[in-house]
């Protein structure tokens, strides 16, 4: 991708109403933010091991976005064991039912076939993503309110 693609990108973000934008390829993961704080990649499938890197678009008076660049850093220490439960669809995850509840689930949690694990927004559509299985919670793999892709994996269950 050129740097007046991107920069393209960051203007048509910047005068739109979203507040996250993500896009992925094998190579980049571009992610734009309008929400206070820093913007965290989330895992994706495992690649070969990369440092991320964070690049700052050049200065002017109506962009200023931050921009991220990525790759996930895959550590064999750091994967846990359980099956994985990936997105049905694209959209934004929600760990719990509002601001001011609890976690649907927590590492360490059991579940059942069918509870809530999580719920994902596409298109103004509350979508709640059930467990596949009975089992307990190894890892949560997607930060609250973060944009997920189609297959992207959300959460572990041994």
């Amino acid at each position: 991708m050129q740097i007046n693609e991107v920069k393209d990108l960051i203007s048509q973000f910047d005068g739109s109403s979203l507040r996250e934008f993500s896009y992925a390829t094998n190579e980049f993961t571009l992610a734009f933010s309008k929400n206070n704080g820093a913007v965290t990649p989330s895992a994706t499938s495992p690649a070969a091991p990369l440092v991320a890197t964070e690049v700052m678009p050049t200065q002017s008076a109506e962009v200023s976005v931050p921009v991220t660049v990525s790759a996930p850093e895959v550590s064999p220490a750091a994967i846990a064991e359980g099956d994985v439960v990936t997105s049905p669809l694209v959209g934004v995850a929600y760990l719990k039912s509002a601001p001011d509840k609890s976690d649907f689930i927590a590492v360490g949690d059991t579940v059942k076939k069918g509870q809530t694990l999580l719920i994902i927004e596409a298109m103004k559509v509350m979508n709640e993503i059930p467990a596949p299985r009975d089992g307990v919670v190894t890892e949560i793999l997607v930060q609250a309110e973060a944009m997920v892709e189609y297959g992207e994996e959300l959460v572990r269950i041994k």
